[in-house]
């Protein structure tokens, strides 16, 4: 199969070049290739290479930046998309559009399945849920949401912990935010298992279990032998964040299940695997998602 890869240098894009390359033809795409915020440049390529699928891993994830810059989020993560879905459209390339957990508002207590109904609580869940709208509107497009991601080729939220327990005693975090973890790799890999089938729709996949964002601080650490950083839970409200976070964000994936006859490795497995083989970026940008930092 010949797939083009949106987004292809970020954290979540090389891994599923990588993961797609050893049985597919993949063209990955980056921002020095083509801006996406160009359809110009979007369709003329799409047309030309004429793909089986594109894989859209580009975003604009910055969740507290897209707060103070709505209209690069809406172009990115919306208007973007109904772009690449209208070259697709065009050449009948398949579309695989990745979505987030931040749809929701958290509010239903229990994990989010494929029909329950998005109810975005901030710019960032608001912009992606109209990439999803984009996506889904041509025939054969594929809506993948997953939650809070890291991996080897990014910013996140595991190498933030541990370069801030290098620096400082004592970390704050939230323990009233819940999801699931997942590791970009183990996500690559179930969208190569993804590709495979004749699918439409909406598909939720994550690393198996439920975590809130303290309890994931401290495996993090744990697992690293941090034993002396203290660690210390705190409410959202504590916190001074532009944007508002779900509470509750988990999604269920029992479709992905049901498709593949597997579910993905649950997430302290999969977070042990990315300590033991990932270098930590000691320079690498800040991703700040629930924690407060003391100066002692």
């Amino acid at each position: 199969m010949k797939i083009m890869v949106l987004g292809a240098a970020g954290m979540l894009g090389t891994d599923v070049v990588r993961v797609l390359a050893d049985a597919h033809q993949v063209l990955p795409r980056t921002r020095n290739d083509w801006d996406i915020t160009d359809p110009g440049a979007c369709q003329a390529d799409i047309t030309a290479i004429k793909p089986d699928v594109v894989i859209n891993c580009a975003a604009f994830t910055k969740v507290d930046d897209c707060e103070s810059r709505p209209d690069k989020a809406f172009l990115v993560n919306g208007e973007a998309v109904r772009h690449i879905a209208g070259a697709c459209q065009a050449v009948q390339s398949r579309l695989i559009q990745i979505s987030t957990d931040y749809v929701f508002d958290g509010t239903k207590g229990a994990p989010y399945r494929e029909e329950d109904t998005p109810n975005p609580i901030n710019v960032y869940g608001r912009s992606k849920l109209k990439g999803e709208e984009y996506a889904l509107k041509i025939e054969g497009s594929m809506v993948i949401r997953a939650s809070w991601l890291y991996g080897r080729n990014g910013p996140n939220f595991v190498d933030t912990i541990l370069r801030l327990a290098k620096k400082k005693k004592t970390l704050t975090v939230v323990d009233d935010q819940f999801g699931s973890p997942t590791y970009t790799s183990d996500l690559a890999g179930a969208i190569a298992r993804l590709v495979q089938k004749e699918l439409t729709g909406i598909i939720h996949v994550t690393n198996s279990g439920i975590c809130s964002w303290y309890e994931f601080a401290r495996e993090i650490l744990k697992i690293a032998g941090k034993k002396d950083v203290s660690i210390a839970a705190i409410k959202t409200a504590g916190l001074s964040r532009p944007a508002k976070r779900p509470h509750f964000s988990a999604l269920d994936n029992s479709r992905y299940i049901a498709i593949t006859g597997q579910s993905l490795r649950p997430w302290p497995e999969a977070l042990a695997e990315y300590l033991f083989t990932a270098e930590v970026a000691e320079n690498a940008e800040v991703r700040n998602e629930g924690i407060q930092v003391t100066n002692n």
